[in-house]
């Protein structure tokens, strides 16, 4: 993947596959409001912001315990001059296990410095990467 889109990797206790069923938990971590399901290939999800924002995506890809991207299908974002800025973006999440823990590398696929939302949207990826590390070590996340 191409190093100017947004990218953390985070590294959490324990094997990837419980990673990933963590990830899958979007209201945890992320944005507890959501609506839909977010946990096998092909399932769609749409995560609110102050209305009438909000995004939709779909899982497009699922290697059980090695990856999982959602694409972006359709958004709304009000506050910047292409509302639609995020769509066919990708968010993608990449898992790999090492002596007890996994380390988690996250790409948004499309989210690059020439964006308008780059810098707001990389400063919200920040926080919510770490939200998503707690919940993963901790079991309690600090969704919005």
């Amino acid at each position: 993947m191409e190093s100017s889109n947004y990218h953390k990797t985070i590294e959490v206790i324990g094997n990837s596959r419980d990673a990933m069923k963590k990830i899958s938990q979007i209201n945890h971590w992320w944005k507890n409001d959501f609506s839909g399901r977010a946990e096998k290939l092909n399932d769609t999800f749409i995560v609110p912001f102050t209305a009438p924002s909000f995004v939709d995506f779909i899982v497009s890809e699922e290697i059980p315990g090695k990856k999982l991207v959602w694409k972006v299908t359709d958004c709304f974002l009000p506050w910047f001059q292409d509302k639609k800025e995020w769509n066919n973006t990708e968010v993608v999440f990449e898992l790999s296990e090492n002596k007890g823990k996994t380390r988690i590398d996250f790409t948004h696929v499309g989210l690059v410095p020439q964006m308008e939302c780059f810098e707001v949207c990389q400063n919200g990826w920040n926080g919510h990467i770490n939200a998503l590390m707690k919940f993963i070590n901790e079991g309690i996340g600090i969704p919005a």
